[in-house]
Formats: C-alpha cells, structure tokens, sequence
C-alpha cells in the first residue's frame, strides 16, 4: 500500500475502439505480462501523455503504436470527461483521458479488422456489447474501465429516447460545416433543450448530473473548435436551471419552468447580432467622423474574409449610420468551400435592397482569391475578422487564411485598424492552448474541388493518400483540411461586442469568468 504522498501521478489516455455497424461493439485487449502494471487484463488502448502531447495526439500515437490504425482506418467519434482515482495497489494517480473511435471498412476507405495487429502489450483482443462491460473483479478488467467507457458510451446513462436526442444533435453538429459558431450555438442548445424534454423521471442530483453531462458532450463533442460560444451559453443556462433544479417545487412545475427557461434562452439569442452592428457603428462614428476642421472621408474601404451573417450586417448597418458616400468592400474568398463568394452575394442583394440610386450610396464589391490578401490590402481602412474563439490571451481562431489576410495588411498598409466583431460568449476559458491541434476536416472537399476543375495529378495525390500507412512504402502523402487558425492578439486593435468596443484586459477578465463557472458547473462530472 502507498501513502498518500507517494502516489506517482500519471496522465494517460484510453481509446476505446467500437465496430462502425448496427449493432456497434467495443474493442477490448488483454494486457500482456510485459507491460507493468495489471497484467492479463482487459483493456482499451492506453497510454502515458508525453509532456509534449495533448490529449488527442497521445490517443493517436499510441493506437498506431499498439494496433497499426491510423485515420486512414479510425474517425474520432467522441472524448470523454477526464476524471482522476487512486489505485493503493500499484501506488498511482490516474488521471484519465478516455475517447471513442470509430472503426472504418473498406468501403469507407480503411481495413476493418484486418488493421488491427497487436504488439507486445497484449495477448489478444475481442468484440464486447457495450452492457457487458464491468468494473468488477469477475469481468477482469482493469480498473474503472466501465467508469472510463461510460463517459464515451452515454448510451448506458440515459433512457433511450434522450439518448436518440442527444445522438441527433451531436451528428446535426459534426456535419454543419456552413454555420457559424452563433449558428451552432444555438443548434446545440435546441439539442439540449430536446434531449431534456425527454429526461422525464425525478429531477435530483443524479438528473442534474446527467443534464449536465449532456451539455459537456454537445459542447466537446459537437464542433468543439468552434465551442466558446456553446459553453458560454451553457454555463449561463445551468446556472438559470440550478435554480430551478433544487427550488422545492411540484415535479410538473419543474418540467414546465425548466422548458420555459430553455426558449427563452433561444430566444434571447436572436437579440446578439443587432447589438453588435450597434457597437460596430459607435466605434466608426467615433474614429472615423471629422474633427471640426476636417470633412468626412469620401470612402470607406473594408477587408475580410470568409461568410460570417455578424460582419454582413454590421458593415451595412455602419455604412447607412455614416455620411460617407462610397463604400469599398473587399472580400477573400476562403478555400475550400469559397464562403467569400457567399459573403459577397449576400451583401450585394442586401445594399440593392436598402440602398436605391437615389439614395446617393456607391458599392464597389471586389472579390479576391484566398492567395491574394497582401494585393487586396492597398488602402485598406479596416480588416475585419469574425471569431470562431478567443482565448483568454485575446487570441482569435476565425477561418484559416485570417492570419496571413491580417499580416498582409499590417505590411502593405500599417494604418489598417483590425478590428475582431464578435459575441463575447466566444472567448474561452482561460487556459486554452492557442498552439494546440487544428481540427482536421475530410481532405475529400479540396480532392473533390480539383477534380471537378479537371486539375492534373489529382489521382496520383489521391492514390498516394490513400498508400499511407502501408508496409511496403518509403513516403507518405496527405492533403490538409485545416478550417481554422489564431491571430495573436499582438495584431488585434480592438475588439467590437455586444457590450461595446473591448480591450484585451477586459478579454482576460471574461476568460476568468467562464473558467470559474466551467468548474463549478461541469468540473466535478
């Protein structure tokens, strides 16, 4: 038995592998009498995190290592809550990291079960209905496996109908790759807000646990690169239903105010963007109308990139606050799904819209390609960015292109203002790690892109792809799907809320906030 003092503290993951079928069952692995501690038991695949290596890195280093799968056979299906336990019998802390992949087939590009070739730290492996998993000397696991799956397999946590609805939502999340983070948000909270309507029974602590696990799994699990706003809104939303949760009221009561908070939380929603476009145009009535011996410029010239709904209608609404006659928009396109193109369209049908020809408004819309924001740069008044997340340091994860876009400006033009329009629940808690993994997305929509444009030596990248991984090669070939990146906060002049115009001090007191709440709501999970 080991003191409390000495217990060697360890931080490792465990990647449980599930068949992509009907039926999904959950890999498991007999630990071999090499490795040192709980010999002969079932396990998923786990490993040490190196000091160097997030969580999700770890998990895919030590697949490789242990089973040869890579994301050629795998997709990263869900994480889990981390959770921390002592075990006196081999004088250690865990601290757990567990995920779920899925496995894919050949149809889907990977080797099935076929790519599963154990090494030396297992004696075998096998298929396991998720029900049958237990944390109990007879099962002959390790310890807290099921404690571990459990926060990857709600399935077991929940009735089948909150389940199903939770299910949904995650999926409706993973697939959106239009919608903002503000879009998303609210796609999530509609998610909870169906997931708790079918948690019908006694609302108590076990119930409160559940719900809130629920919300964790919608914001980790959905689009967790765009998740600031998500946990933003939940943070607020679980404390509006603690109140609730623990009032001494009839159990119908509770249902009808639980669901009546959650529509009004959707609701309030929708008021967000107007007082941003309100912020925007105090900002510019301010630092761009005449002093008493000056007239007002004749132009004003905007750079961004990308589609966000905010950047639209606060560039309108400004420009209708202001008298400034023309207005110069400059737009950069945004590979690979050309969201400026979108962007582009929609502003231009709204200014024919709200401004006739005798209003006496001029438009000048140019759009650039990605690749040329250092030419689209010249004379540029502001560069205006959207915010996916803004970390605690005032860094801002918006669409990938957004970093050279600002340098690009900066350089040929130093008088440029970057300005960042954004709700203020997108900043993060603190502590987020700005250098961390990017989210990677399908390779497939840019493969798909310059195959419809009948691009040479497509097949051949495409081919080459899809050899990675094997034995009987000397290269490996990837095509990069990066949909975002951060801005230093060193390049950010201001920041433009619901609240105002913000500085990074005031960023940073935010972040604070939401650290505070994110561990009393969901740290104890």
């Amino acid at each position: 038995m080991a003191s409390a003092s000495k217990f060697m503290q360890r931080s490792v993951v465990s990647s449980f592998i599930s068949s992509n079928a009907g039926n999904p069952k959950i890999a498991l692995f007999r630990r071999s009498e090499k490795v040192s501690t709980y010999q002969h038991h079932l396990a998923p695949i786990s490993g040490s995190i190196e000091g160097h290596e997030t969580p999700v890195a770890a998990a895919w280093r030590e697949i490789k290592e242990e089973t040869t799968l890579t994301p050629r056979d795998l997709d990263l299906w869900r994480q889990g809550k981390p959770y921390t336990f002592r075990d006196p019998s081999v004088g250690r802390e865990w601290t757990i990291f567990p995920f779920l992949f899925l496995l894919k087939d050949c149809h889907e590009g990977g080797r099935g079960e076929k790519g599963i070739q154990i090494d030396w730290e297992h004696e075998g492996w096998q298929w396991f209905d998720p029900d049958t998993v237990k944390d109990d000397e007879k099962f002959g696991g390790v310890p807290r496996l099921k404690e571990s799956l459990r926060r990857v397999w709600f399935e077991d946590e929940m009735n089948e109908r909150a389940s199903k609805a939770l299910i949904t939502g995650l999926e409706e999340l993973k697939a959106d790759h239009q919608s903002g983070s503000h879009e998303l948000t609210s796609i999530a909270l509609r998610a909870f807000r169906d997931v708790v309507a079918q948690m019908r029974g006694d609302i108590d602590t076990k119930w409160w646990g559940t719900a809130r696990m629920a919300a964790w799994h919608l914001w980790k699990n959905g689009r967790e690169s765009m998740g600031a706003a998500t946990l933003n809104a939940f943070l607020g939303l679980l404390a509006d239903m603690e109140e609730i949760v623990y009032e001494n009221l009839d159990s119908k009561v509770k249902w009808e105010r639980l669901l009546a908070l959650l529509d009004q939380h959707l609701d309030k929603r929708e008021e967000m963007p107007m007082r941003i476009e309100h912020s925007f145009a105090g900002y510019l009535q301010s630092s761009v109308l005449p002093t008493a011996e000056s007239q007002p410029p004749s132009s004003l010239v905007f750079l961004t990139l990308s589609s966000s709904s905010t950047i639209r209608d606060s560039i309108l609404e400004a420009f209708a606050s202001l008298p400034i006659p023309n207005l110069d928009l400059r737009i950069l396109e945004s590979r690979p799904l050309c969201e400026g193109v979108k962007m582009a369209s929609s502003i231009f049908s709204a200014f024919q819209s709200r401004f006739p020809l005798s209003s006496n408004r001029h438009l000048e819309l140019s759009v650039y390609t990605d690749a040329s924001a250092a030419l689209a740069s010249k004379g540029v008044d502001f560069v205006l960015l959207g915010a996916d997340q803004i970390s605690h340091l005032g860094a801002v994860s918006n669409k990938t292109g957004s970093l050279p876009t600002v340098l690009s400006a900066k350089y040929v033009c130093p008088s440029a203002k970057v300005l960042v329009l954004s709700e203020l629940e997108k900043v993060a808690e603190s502590g987020i790690d700005t250098n961390g993994s990017h989210e990677e997305n399908d390779p497939k929509e840019l493969l798909g892109c310059w195959m419809d444009s009948g691009m040479k030596g497509v097949r051949i990248l495409t081919d080459g792809a899809e050899a990675a991984g094997g034995n009987d090669i000397n290269y490996t070939v990837e095509v990069k799907n990066i949909y975002f990146e951060w801005v230093p906060a060193e390049l950010i002049d201001a920041y433009i809320c619901e609240d105002g115009t913000l500085d990074t001090a005031a960023i940073q007191e935010k972040a604070q906030q939401v650290k505070q709440k994110a561990d009393r709501y969901l740290g104890q999970l």
